[in-house]
């Protein structure tokens, strides 16, 4: 079975942490403005003390995309290039400026 990716679960949680607070205050009858300035507060606290490794972790998850030593090719991309190739002239195809 395949893993969820470690920014599905970190996001899910920042959104919880957010959601929760945000009905409690609600229900309890906190004006909305109020309410969703609190909540983000607290998701935004909460997000830093509690969720360090999974940050870390997404972040170097990001890094080791961005810097790849090789790059990443997708099966169609030659195709697309050869694709591209075949249709634009050459440097010795194309017509002398005048």
């Amino acid at each position: 079975m395949k893993s969820v990716p470690v920014w599905i679960w970190y996001t899910a949680i920042r959104v919880l942490l957010f959601a929760v607070p945000l009905a409690v205050l609600l229900i309890a009858g906190v004006t909305p403005w109020i309410a969703a300035l609190v909540a983000a507060v607290f998701g935004f606290s909460a997000s830093l003390l509690f969720l360090r490794r999974p940050r870390e972790s997404m972040s170097s998850e990001i890094y080791a995309a961005r810097h790849r030593e090789k790059p990443l090719v997708r099966e169609d991309d030659e195709a697309e290039d050869a694709a591209i190739a075949a249709v634009e002239p050459t440097a010795a195809e194309k017509p002398a400026a005048e």
